[in-house]
C-alpha cells in the first residue's frame, strides 16, 4: 500500500491531529505574545495582571471552541452526525442550552469581575456570610470560577457565578490596615476599669500593634486603643477591644498572642474570667399530709 492511500484510509484522523497540533501551537504562540507585549509595556502603561490573566485564559478558550468547530466541519462523518442531532433532536438542544446557562452565567460575571474590579489577583478577599470560609488570595481569575489560596494554603474554586451574588470583603483594594474585635469575658466581681486598662496596656506594647488613629484624633488625644463595655451577659461583662493590625494575616497574628498575653495578666492582677454558672433557687414546697 503507497502512502497516498494511507492518507486517503487515514485522512479524518490525520486532519483532527494536524487541527489540535495547530490549535496547541496557536494558543502557545498567542499567549507568549501577550505576556511578552504586557512585560514590555506595564511600566508604561500601568497594566493589571488581572486583565492580562483574563485576556490569556479568552484567548484559549475562543481557539479551543475554533479547533472543536474545525474538527466538526472537516469530517464529513461528524459533521453528519451534528447536523442530524441539532436539526432532529429538539430535546438533546434543550438540554444543551439549559445545561449551558450556567457555563455562560460564570463567563459574563467573569467579564464583569474584570471590568468593574470588585476584587484584583493578589487581593485579600473574603466571600459569602460565612467569611472564613472563601477567604484568601486571588490567585486567577478564569472565565468560569476564581481561584483563591486561603490561609490553610488551599486552593478554593468560587464559580463567578457565585461570587457575583455574594458579598464580599476586600482587605486589600484600600488600606491594608485591619481592625480586630478582642472580645473577653471577666466575671461581675472583677474590677471593670482596670480590666479594660490591661487590655488597652497589651495591645499597645505589641511589635505588630498598629496606630489607626487619623491626625485629628490624635490632637484630640483619643486613645490608640478603643476598649468598651460591649453588655451584660449571663454570667459576666463582656468586653470589647478594637485593635488594630498591619494586614489581614498579621492582624490575626497579634489577635490570637493577646489572647495568651491577656489570660496570663488577667490572672496575674487577679481579673477572673467566669465559667458559665447559674444561680437556682430551690423553694420549699407545702408538705401535705
Amino acid at each position: 500500500m503507497e502512502w497516498k492511500d494511507y492518507f486517503v484510509k487515514y485522512e479524518p484522523v490525520i486532519k483532527i491531529v494536524i487541527i489540535i497540533l495547530g490549535a496547541v501551537i496557536v494558543n502557545k504562540l498567542l499567549r507568549t505574545m501577550v505576556s511578552a507585549y504586557f512585560r514590555r509595556e506595564s511600566a508604561r502603561i500601568n497594566v493589571d495582571p488581572t486583565a492580562y490573566n483574563f485576556l490569556k485564559n479568552a484567548l484559549t478558550f475562543l481557539i479551543v471552541i475554533f479547533a472543536s468547530l474545525s474538527i466538526i466541519y472537516s469530517i464529513p462523518t461528524f459533521k453528519h452526525l451534528a447536523v442530524t442531532l441539532f436539526a432532529g433532536a429538539g430535546i438533546l438542544a434543550a438540554i444543551i442550552g439549559f445545561a449551558s446557562q450556567t457555563a455562560f452565567s460564570n463567563i459574563i460575571n467573569g467579564v464583569f469581575i474584570v471590568m468593574f474590579k470588585p476584587f484584583r489577583i493578589g487581593d485579600v478577599i473574603e466571600i459569602g456570610r460565612n467569611q472564613q470560609e472563601f477567604a484568601g488570595q486571588v490567585e486567577d481569575i478564569t472565565l468560569r470560577h476564581t481561584v483563591i489560596k486561603n490561609f490553610e494554603n488551599k486552593r478554593v474554586i468560587v464559580p463567578n457565578s457565585v461570587i457575583s451574588t455574594e458579598v464580599i470583603i476586600n482587605r486589600t483594594i484600600v488600606d491594608e490596615k485591619v481592625v480586630r474585635f478582642f472580645e473577653i469575658t471577666i466575671s461581675y466581681t472583677s474590677d471593670l476599669n482596670k480590666a479594660m486598662q490591661i487590655i488597652a496596656e497589651e495591645a499597645e506594647k505589641h511589635p505588630l500593634f498598629v496606630d489607626p488613629r487619623t491626625p485629628e484624633q490624635i490632637a484630640n488625644n483619643e486613645p490608640k486603643v478603643n476598649v468598651i463595655l460591649l453588655k451584660f451577659s449571663d454570667y459576666g461583662m463582656v468586653l470589647r477591644g478594637y485593635i488594630c493590625g498591619p494586614n489581614s494575616a498579621l492582624s490575626f497574628q497579634l489577635l490570637t498572642d493577646l489572647n495568651k498575653i491577656i489570660k496570663e495578666r488577667f490572672d496575674k492582677e487577679g481579673i477572673e474570667i467566669p465559667y458559665p454558672y447559674f444561680n437556682i433557687i430551690q423553694k420549699n414546697p407545702e408538705i401535705k399530709s
